[in-house]
């Protein structure tokens, strides 16, 4: 049976030469970053060149970069640690409401210890205003984050706009650019932005490794305590092979990314294209133009996103119905439903995320497969055109066949 791959944006393949690179730092240059002799010495050599990688990748200087154990570690220490260093140890913080959970928790955790939060709204293609964000800063604002590409629709984030409007009131600015970093165009300077989350297993890298950028002079405390590592900012060894790795996937992505781009940006159209054509009731999700290169989510009506999935599954295809790391829940997308969506729509919404080794010919089996599963489900469905509608859901459904 053929095997096709289409959720990069949960998780992408660990690149071969990536994989080599990891090998060699756990196998021979295996040393302790802090240990004085020449094993430890190489080793740490190595990490502050993997760290001058890294920040090329961004644009920023490597004493800018700290890695972390990944992109959640990397959103935490942004926001705690910007939290902490405040004068008074409170202060208000702005986010939006279709940020990643890893966001989203660490804002609410630091409501009940006493800080202020706005949840910023988004529109129907999930994005966020920068006049809304800049009406809600107010004098004890002490972080806005805002992350630079959604997840779960794709959308980027008009975040040049909005750290120009949070400089004027002297507001730091945070993004999460997992989804972003390696896989389009980031400078840290052109958007202007004072923190920055990175993680290596969304651009081939391995899983555990991120990294969180700091611009120069941004006031931020310890989450982690213990020993003096990076520079006093995250306690802990670091794991010199998936630093290592990270630095090659980066510099792999730096080098390919105009052709990555260009290829998965083909394979996304052709199927959107084919589906489209394929199978009626069918809307994109996130904006139509701002949005990641690879991904294509969707919402079908009159079915249920999951049930689609496992029957996906069956036929060797993988993809998800929105972050990782939310699968498994029943609930509708929080992204979905802040972008408007009805429940009964966002049920049925499927992500599919192509990646550097996909094919025009995966697309064109899941384009044979997909509708004939689709319409499957469908026939099953109390749901759908000419079939009896009752309660609110159906009415919901109805209503929104024509919102393109």
């Amino acid at each position: 049976m053929r095997r096709v791959y289409l959720d990069h944006a949960a998780t992408t393949p660990v690149h071969p030469q990536v994989a080599k690179v990891a090998v060699q730092y756990m196998t021979e240059t295996f040393g302790n970053p802090s240990s004085i002799h020449c094993f430890g010495r190489e080793a740490r050599q190595a990490v502050e060149g993997a760290r001058a990688t890294v920040a090329s990748l961004i644009g920023a200087q490597p004493e800018e970069i700290y890695f972390t154990s990944g992109g959640t570690e990397a959103d935490n220490l942004a926001i705690q640690g910007v939290a902490l260093a405040a004068a008074d140890g409170r202060g208000h913080i702005i986010t939006s409401q279709v940020e990643h959970h890893a966001v989203l928790h660490t804002c609410e955790f630091l409501e009940k210890r006493g800080f202020d939060v706005t949840y910023l709204p988004v529109d129907g293609h999930g994005m966020v205003d920068p006049d809304q964000v800049a009406r809600a800063i107010r004098k004890d604002t002490v972080l806005i984050t805002v992350m630079l590409a959604n997840n779960e629709v794709g959308t980027i984030q008009p975040i040049a706009d909005i750290a120009r409007l949070a400089r004027e009131k002297g507001v730091p600015v945070h993004t999460d650019a997992v989804q972003a970093a390696g896989n389009i165009p980031v400078d840290v300077n052109r958007l202007g932005v004072d923190l920055m989350s990175l993680s290596s297993h969304k651009i081939y890298g391995p899983k555990g490794t991120g990294a969180l950028y700091v611009r120069r002079g941004t006031r931020i405390s310890p989450t982690v305590h213990g020993g003096a590592h990076e520079r006093g900012l995250r306690a802990g060894t670091e794991n010199v092979p998936g630093i290592l790795a990270m630095a090659k996937a980066s510099e792999l992505a730096q080098a390919e990314m105009p052709q990555r781009m260009a290829h998965v940006a083909r394979l996304r159209d052709r199927f959107l294209k084919g589906l489209m054509e394929k199978v009626p009731d069918v809307r994109l999700n996130g904006h139509p133009t701002a949005r990641l290169p690879n991904n294509a989510s969707v919402s079908v009506l009159y079915v249920e996103g999951e049930s689609v999935l496992l029957n996906l599954d069956l036929q060797g295809i993988a993809a998800s119905s929105g972050s990782a790391c939310t699968s498994g829940r029943l609930e509708p997308s929080h992204v979905l439903v802040a972008m408007g969506i009805p429940h009964d729509i966002s049920q049925g919404s499927l992500r599919f995320s192509f990646g550097r080794g996909n094919t025009e010919e995966d697309v064109d089996y899941v384009l044979e497969v997909l509708p004939s599963v689709i319409a499957r489900l469908r026939a099953m469905s109390p749901l759908g055109p000419g079939k009896k509608q009752a309660g609110p859901a159906g009415g919901r459904a109805g209503a929104a066949r024509g919102r393109g």
